[in-house]
């Protein structure tokens, strides 16, 4: 039988309490800029999604030729309410030699990681290099990474919270004290904003709605970055469209045919231009042009930033001779002596007579 590693949940959590969220988090900064440098080379497409009453479940597949990956992901934003994560995941990397997995992985939290690390690296290509104050406009369970993620990318220290729930709000500011992080608890999203650096803008519900308005943003700092990452499925958004449409905002994506779907681009004209994010990287196209220009990274996750994670994840924790035993090993791949002969796993079970 083929083996093939297995990180789970709880050795997942070991691994990131061992290395360092933030550390990881900026080395898959620098790995996700390599895999975006590569990105014409890539295999892409948008994610399969089935969509429900009560929320959403996706495949993302992507690869290189060499390593295939697929994370399975689901998002329900009224899941909380019945004491179930809003969104959780696993992922499978696979040799495209012969199809076989190699890999198989918790991906609630490594998502949590890849967002935060992919909200950096944009941030680091478009926010303004001296930005150290951070609004959060969301607390949820994505916004200690997306901090982290800010920390390591421009070197935030100052944060401005606020969320419409008191507790997922208070559970930040807790939080993000205990990791070092100055932290103003904001009475609104105005409050939020004012005088912000950068604004990420992270909400669950599954609907059209604007958390985000133009004259908000006019409070924030001059040059302002905004990093929206909730606007995730086609009917859900969070920011105002005069905000894109702004004379002189640079409005930046993943991958176009995925965002013109899912993404705050969706409320707009399909021939509304926007600049890929890879094209920045490998200096195709301007990133931002002016201190004072405002910036808009309309994220919607992507498969690739998924498949880079995992060969991260994979990679770091068989090098590190600690991490390496928190691997296990199971078999997934039904393999006899010979390929072509499938019954003879079975065939001595089947044969053998059955117990009274």
């Amino acid at each position: 039988m083929t083996s093939v590693d297995l990180l789970d949940v709880a050795a997942t959590a070991r691994w990131i309490g061992a290395r360092g969220a933030e550390r990881i988090i900026g080395e898959l900064v620098d790995a996700l800029a390599t895999d975006f440098r590569r990105w014409p080379d890539l295999d892409k497409r948008e994610r399969v999604a089935s969509h429900s009453r009560d929320g959403v479940i996706e495949l993302m597949p992507a690869s290189d030729g060499v390593t295939y990956g697929f994370k399975y992901v689901n998002g329900h934003p009224s899941n909380p309410a019945r004491g179930f994560q809003t969104v959780t995941a696993f992922g499978v990397l696979a040799d495209v030699h012969n199809g076989y997995p190699t890999f198989l992985a918790e991906m609630t939290l490594l998502t949590a990681l890849r967002t935060a690390a992919t909200s950096g690296l944009a941030a680091r290509a478009l926010a303004r290099p001296d930005a150290r104050t951070l609004a959060l406009i969301g607390t949820g369970s994505q916004a200690e990474f997306q901090a982290l993620g800010m920390r390591a990318a421009l070197g935030v220290t100052h944060l401005r919270a606020w969320d419409v729930d008191p507790a997922a709000r208070e559970k930040l500011v807790r939080n993000a004290r205990a990791l070092g992080f100055d932290v103003h608890e904001a009475t609104s999203a105005a409050d939020a904003v004012t005088g912000a650096d950068v604004v990420t803008t992270c909400t669950a519900d599954k609907r059209n709605a604007t958390v985000l308005t133009a004259d908000m943003l006019a409070l924030a700092a001059p040059g302002v970055h905004v990093n929206a990452i909730g606007g995730d499925c086609p009917g859900k958004t969070e920011l105002d469209p005069a905000i894109l449409t702004a004379p002189g905002t640079a409005v930046v994506v993943e991958y176009t045919p995925q965002t013109r779907i899912e993404g705050e681009i969706q409320q707009l004209d399909p021939d509304f231009g926007v600049t890929e994010l890879w094209e920045i990287l490998v200096g195709d196209a301007p990133g931002r042009t002016s201190p004072t220009q405002v910036t808009v990274f309309d994220s919607v996750g992507f498969a690739v930033e998924d498949w880079c994670a995992l060969r991260y994840v994979h990679d770091a924790v068989r090098a590190d001779p600690w991490a390496r035993d928190l691997l296990q090993r199971v078999d997934l791949v039904a393999e006899p002596a010979d390929p072509k002969d499938l019954w003879s796993l079975v065939a001595a079970p089947a044969l053998a007579p059955s117990r009274s």
